[in-house]
């Protein structure tokens, strides 16, 4: 059986691809921006080595074939023969590329809602071509359920169409989800809807930034505007990638939508403090200002307004973040730990280490190229996506 994946070059997409090579049978077929194939192998290079080296990703090559496509383009730009090679040998879809950019309604429009048009379309074909489709998974996100504010939120109701959304990234996933249910009526369904992705619990490595720069920034402050006991829903992103690649591979899973999360176990503002002051070498405690949220708020919008500077970096990623770090919001991920028997381990047992390697690489990951293969690989396609 074959998966057509999207976004498998990306942060989460790294996870998931690793875990369906590591844990499952199935041969991947990677849509990747690659005018070659050397340059789709580079671009998964700098995904998968945060998981395996050299040796392992060459070996787990045998596995993968490639498509040169675009979301943005009319039928992700995989037309003719190429197309009709993809459709008559993929079974299912596994879709996890996006855009995050939060701040951008363009960007947000064409990647997702139009990008998940193109990939359903693809799906419809694929359905056509081989008389069904095995499954069709989406990943979303825990954003599409917009302004919430206290709330223990359940899959069923997240999506409430009369509230106001945070920004066009969850807007327009909550329209993707819609889309897939609306136009893909007779093909078994699975939504997965991640919270706040941030680190592993086995190591201290990161690819992905944003969020972790966002929150050291955060505990570093003089001053934390947000509530103490205020619940933070993060999950570790070998839980979240783990979590999609089983339940999409799975025969007949018990539920068509997961939220991949920490859920009522999620951690206060003031147990993650804690656990830092105490690990991390003359850390005072933080205190805690509530009452600054606001203006807080005011000054970061403010900031991330100013002409490209560090101080506009610093605004544009608390004005696009801090809605979900203190809306003390968790969603109820009780589903998810039933299909997988094993809940999320908790942001506290590895907060520390993040904290510390983030900070040490000044929020870089330390790529490295591909050695050179000691010999001739075969199994390779030519061109853009073109089998040998």
């Amino acid at each position: 059986m074959t998966i057509f994946v999207t976004g498998g070059t990306g942060y989460l997409g790294s996870y998931v691809v690793t875990r369906l090579l590591e844990q499952h049978d199935d041969r991947l077929l990677l849509m990747v921006r690659g005018k070659s194939r050397d340059e789709s192998v580079a671009k998964l290079w700098n995904g998968l080595q945060l998981h395996m080296d050299a040796a392992s990703f060459r070996a787990a090559l045998e596995r993968i074939d490639f498509v040169s496509g675009d979301l943005t383009m009319p039928g992700l730009g995989i037309t003719g023969d190429e197309r009709r090679r993809v459709t008559q040998s993929v079974d299912s879809v596994l879709h996890i590329a996006a855009s995050l950019n939060r701040k951008s309604e363009k960007a947000c429009l064409n990647s997702n809602l139009r990008g998940t048009l193109n990939v359903i379309q693809l799906a419809r074909d694929v359905a056509s071509a081989r008389g069904g489709l095995r499954r069709f998974s989406h990943v979303s996100t825990v954003a599409v359920c917009g302004h919430r504010d206290r709330e223990d939120v359940t899959e069923d109701a997240s999506i409430d169409w009369n509230r106001s959304d945070y920004d066009p990234y969850g807007r327009t996933k909550k329209f993707c989800e819609h889309m897939v249910r609306e136009l893909l009526p007779d093909v078994p369904k699975t939504f997965f809807r991640p919270s706040i992705v941030m680190g592993d619990s086995r190591h201290p490595r990161t690819t992905q930034f944003d969020m972790v720069r966002a929150t050291c920034l955060l505990i570093d402050a003089p001053f934390v505007p947000m509530r103490a006991d205020a619940r933070v829903d993060i999950v570790n992103a070998d839980y979240v990638g783990r979590a999609i690649a089983d339940i999409h591979v799975k025969e007949s899973p018990r539920y068509d939508c997961y939220h991949l999360s920490s859920g009522r176990a999620s951690k206060r503002a003031a147990e993650i403090d804690a656990v830092l002051t105490e690990k991390i070498a003359g850390r005072r405690p933080a205190r805690f200002a509530p009452r600054l949220e606001k203006p807080f708020a005011s000054l970061m919008n403010g900031m991330a307004g100013l002409p490209r500077s560090q101080a506009s970096l610093v605004g544009s990623l608390f004005k696009v973040f801090m809605p979900y770090i203190t809306f003390d919001t968790v969603f109820v991920n009780d589903r998810v730990c039933e299909e997988l028997g094993e809940t999320p381990v908790p942001f506290t047992e590895y907060c520390a280490g993040l904290y510390r390697w983030a900070k040490e690489h000044d929020y870089t990951f330390p790529y490295v190229a591909l050695p050179a293969a000691p010999s001739v690989e075969h199994g390779t396609k030519n061109g853009a996506g073109a089998w040998a």
